[in-house]
């Protein structure tokens, strides 16, 4: 493979040496610092410009390499129009991958982990990332971690972190919990790839679900900052439903079982019950049934604990379930529904249990008529739902006549096998009858109310966020188990709690934490009587750690506070937050109800971390996602070593929108390194002076010099790097053609060009600008160089090409006046000579002008 010194010598005569290049510069920086944000001084509007940090599983990887190139472009950017800005990096560097990796490599995490920061922090520094240095974190240094035990004793004290029994995702390879949203959505585990499974555990959670209305209403705030699909994947997530709880007598229970629904209006038209058969009430009721029925439950619930809630949650899969031998009682009707268990019913929504309105959800349908249960019907989907409410005329049996109708007969679900979803007027439904959807629904819930048997209600697919894990490497959860039961809070002082040494601990996953067996580790004394006591032997999730991270870069080195309010204030919230979409749902769900917690604390003054969000595509490699096991990886410092920094970032930033995925087969560093070749040629090329006069020029190419300085800003805040690109290589190519014309390379106008070149250069190959501007004669650092403002002048067109088209296809081109006339336009373009040529035996049918750019002549 050709070396980047070769490319550029073949390309252009010249002696540009990228590795030279690359390493002088990198040195100059790190004696610099040039890019360390100013303190409080420092009087510049501020930008906070983060990158989501990487966990350290090994060397960057071409993700990394994009991540870290769009938000280096957007901080460079931001500096270049003077502002103070703030654009930090550190490690993610608990969790579960360095333990399993460590495990299998019979070393410590530690020692595995710490590695693996060196060498991604020496590749970030080759490839020329201009990040404040001087705030580096990584989340499994005591002095980090030390804050998210006291993050968690304030949420303890809120009320906000608790512990209790619950149903919860076990990945049975890593022997340890899962919250929901690592649960992917074909039921198996997003670390170990292992089908998840349920288990009953005490664990310790954050209440998120107490956040559910304002992390789903303050999306509104976002809209137009953050990607619509973002959006909308934490609307779901959250799922917000609007309805009712209505309370059900159970015959030989004394208390009531309260039954969610949207659909309060239907209760007239329910006809059974359902409760999930993995939740405790199943258990309970089945309990008082017969011997025969509590081993057919029994035998339906192990098959139902090996089966995903996804899977469970499929509308075609077919409906099973058991009938417990007990039945609760319609409020409304007095009459007696049947109890069953089934497993499309999830322990976790709502209560538990739902009342089954057959005639109007296809899944109740569906399990009515696998087991031969009533259906009825309640609403008249037959019936306008605008205008007069229609008299219905019923037989002796209480069924409408409708002679001119389709006939609800005839749409019957329990003939059709179909339910009756649609809109429309009530019947069967006693003093609900003829009303429509939405005023049932409120006449429904008064009427509840009135008899105290229900009330207005909201139920989220959002569940409480479970923080427990059953492993060493992570945060240890600061709280101690006292001998006569309670549970007690490490006080503040005596933070961090510290992992011990893992000499002597079996990390092995086993499904109990492995700090439960570091004896001289968990056996402590209760902080309020001194009395022997025991550490909780779990470990935080690492979300915990990226929820708040961004507000430790403010304040990384004070060890008397996990950050400063006053600095949360100044900087806060992120301006410009760069990561990939997998994270669109968990880390940014958890920094959004952390931040908000934190705002009702009075510890920062905003309520959204992150201003702007931009989302990255992959880097794919031949339509297939990179991995070890398919043996397609492109490996980040084999193309460093190969091209060099700067081309691989412009590579990068060339190949497309920043959203899209890029197939690395379409990446061309080679052209990159060319490029740039020609680029770092100009720079050496020019010979006038720094305070040549500019506006004595060659004005074609200060056109084009300005209108780049014109549209570039608003490119680059649209995130549309490629298209700046695009236009940087057009003002190099006319750049080179004013040098090698007439004028030469003393034009003023080829200064200005060049220092336009090094200065919009800097956003994507920082290296090779540094080096044109210091060879244009002025001291570093171009990259705190402030972008100059067009001269509206010069982006007034003297004269623009106008292109003709005949039937859609371009026949010739015409320089016109940029302020030509429509009929001025088509009188020239039917007087030029390739068009006449092409229109010999054609008749016009139709001329379109769009003046001063198009003539589209249609023939008949």
């Amino acid at each position: 493979m050709s070396s980047p010194t070769d490319i550029a010598t073949a390309a252009e005569n010249g002696p540009y040496d990228v590795h030279a290049v690359q390493e002088k510069w990198q040195r100059i920086w790190a004696e610099k610092d040039p890019f360390r944000a100013g303190g409080e001084d420092d009087t510049r509007p501020r930008k906070y410009v983060l990158a989501m940090f990487p966990y350290p599983s090994g060397d960057l990887h071409m993700g990394h390499a994009e991540n870290y190139l769009y938000s280096d472009i957007v901080a460079r950017f931001w500096r270049h129009r003077g502002y103070n800005v703030l654009n930090p990096i550190g490690w993610d560097s608990f969790g579960l991958p360095a333990e399993n990796a460590a495990i299998k490599r019979g070393v410590e995490p530690r020692g595995w982990t710490y590695g693996n920061i060196a060498q991604q922090r020496s590749s970030m520094q080759q490839y020329g990332v201009s990040f404040d240095w001087s705030r580096v974190l990584h989340t499994s240094d005591p002095e980090y971690y030390r804050w998210n035990q006291w993050l968690f004793q304030r949420l303890y004290e809120k009320g906000l972190a608790y512990r209790k029994d619950a149903l919860v995702n076990w990945d049975p390879v890593d022997q340890t919990v899962l919250a929901n949203e690592q649960v992917l959505p074909d039921g198996t585990s997003e670390r170990s790839g292992a089908v998840v499974v349920k288990k009953k555990l005490t664990q310790w959670f954050f209440r998120i679900t107490e956040y559910a209305d304002r992390l789903l209403d303050d999306l509104n705030q976002l809209e137009g900052f953050w990607p619509h699909k973002v959006l909308q994947m934490q609307r779901n997530w959250i799922g917000r439903s609007v309805g009712a709880d209505i309370d059900f007598e159970i015959e030989g229970r004394a208390d009531k079982i309260t039954v969610f629904s949207t659909r309060p209006d239907t209760l007239y038209g329910a006809t059974f019950m359902v409760v999930a058969p993995d939740s405790d009430l199943a258990a309970e009721l089945v309990a008082s049934a017969s011997p025969e029925a509590r081993m057919r439950f029994q035998d339906y619930l192990d098959t139902v604990q090996k089966t995903s809630e996804i899977d469970r949650q499929t509308a075609d899969r077919p409906k099973t379930g058991v009938f417990l031998e007990r039945y609760a009682v319609n409020p409304v009707t007095g009459e007696r529904l049947p109890i069953w268990a089934a497993d499309y019913v999830l322990a976790g929504y709502g209560h538990g249990a739902v009342m089954a309105v057959p005639a109007h959800d296809q899944r109740d349908l569906d399990f009515a008529r696998a087991f031969d249960l009533p259906v009825k019907v309640v609403v008249d989907t037959t019936a306008p739902v605008t205008g007069a409410i229609p008299v219905i005329e019923l037989d002796a049996e209480g069924v409408p006549i409708d002679p001119g109708a389709p006939g609800i007969d005839e749409i019957d679900p329990a003939k059709t096998g179909v339910a009756l979803t649609g809109d429309g007027r009530m019947m069967n439904s006693g003093p609900l009858d003829g009303l429509s959807k939405r005023n049932a629904i409120a006449r429904a819930i008064e009427q509840l109310e009135a008899a105290g048997t229900g009330r207005a209600a909201k139920t989220y697919r959002l569940r409480d966020w479970l923080i427990s894990r059953q492993r060493y490497w992570g945060t240890p959860i600061p709280m101690v188990h006292t001998a006569d039961g309670r549970i007690v809070p490490v006080p503040d002082e005596q933070l961090p709690v510290e992992l011990p040494a893992m000499e002597g601990l079996d990390l092995t996953p086993k499904g109990s934490s492995p700090l439960g067996a570091a004896t001289g580790w968990v056996e402590t004394v209760d902080p309020e009587t001194g009395a022997p006591a025991l550490r909780d032997p779990d470990t935080m999730d690492t979300f915990v750690d990226s929820s708040w991270y961004f507000l430790r870069f403010l304040s990384p080195g004070d060890t008397t506070k996990a950050f400063s309010s006053k600095d949360a204030d100044r900087w806060g919230p992120v301006d410009f937050y760069i990561g990939g979409v997998e994270h669109a749902i968990l880390h940014l769900l958890y920094a959004r109800f952390i931040t908000k917690a934190l705002f009702d604390m009075g510890l920062v003054e905003f309520t959204e971390p992150f201003s702007h969000l931009i989302n990255q595509g992959m880097v794919i490699l031949d339509g297939a996602k990179m991995s070890k096991s398919k043996g397609n990886l492109v490996l980040f410092q084999d193309e460093l070593n190969a091209h060099g920094a700067d081309a691989l970032r412009v590579a990068l930033a060339f190949a497309g929108p920043v959203e899209d995925d890029k197939d690395w087969s379409d990446v061309s560093t080679t052209g990159a390194a060319k490029f740039l070749a020609r680029a770092w040629r100009i720079a050496h090329e020019v010979t006038s002076a720094p305070d040549v006069v500019w506006a004595e020029g060659d004005q074609a190419l200060r056109r084009v010099t300005h209108r780049l300085w014109a549209d570039a800003p608003a490119l680059i805040e649209q995130t549309k790097f490629n298209v700046v690109v695009a236009r940087l290589m057009e003002l190099v190519n006319a750049t080179r053609k004013t040098i090698d014309g007439p004028a030469g390379a003393g034009d003023p106008a080829v200064r200005e060009a060049a220092e336009a070149i090094a200065m919009v250069l800097d956003l994507f190959a920082p290296h090779t600008a540094e080096e044109m501007w210091e060879q244009l004669g002025y001291e570093p650092f171009v990259g705190l160089a402030t972008w100059r403002q067009a001269d509206p002048t010069l982006l007034v067109e003297e004269s623009v090409t106008a292109v003709v088209q005949i039937d859609g296809k371009v026949r010739g081109t015409l320089t016109v006046p940029a302020r030509i006339s429509a009929d001025e336009l088509e009188a020239l373009a039917r007087a030029d000579e390739k068009v006449v040529r092409s229109l010999v035996g054609r008749e016009i049918a139709r001329v379109v002008v769009r003046a001063p750019k198009v003539v589209s002549f249609t023939t008949a």
